[in-house]
């Protein structure tokens, strides 16, 4: 009985095996080759979410400030790489500062 679930195990751990070389496989065909639009979809999408939730620092009226209001916390560490990336060498006169 004890052969029988060694058997199952290393076959299983085989099959796992595998299946992630498969998934790696997938991944560096499909993948790669658009790894750097995704990331730069990524960037463009949280550039806005943070020109949303900071657009009162810049001088915009936020009509949504209500609901980016508890987004704030959570982006607020992120605050001072972003404004580096956008251009300005210091952050916005407002609420807080970074540098």
């Amino acid at each position: 009985m004890r052969a029988g679930v060694r058997d199952t195990d290393r076959l299983s751990s085989e099959l796992l095996r595998r299946l992630r070389r498969a998934r790696d496989i997938y991944e560096g065909i499909y993948l790669v080759p658009y790894r750097t639009t995704i990331h730069r979809e990524y960037l463009r999408q949280r550039d806005l979410l943070f020109v949303l939730g900071f657009s009162d620092l810049l001088g915009v009226p936020n009509p949504l400030q209500f609901y980016t209001l508890e987004l704030l916390p959570e982006v607020l560490e992120q605050f001072h790489e972003w404004h580096l990336r956008m251009g300005m060498d210091e952050a916005p006169e407002g609420g807080f500062r970074c540098c």
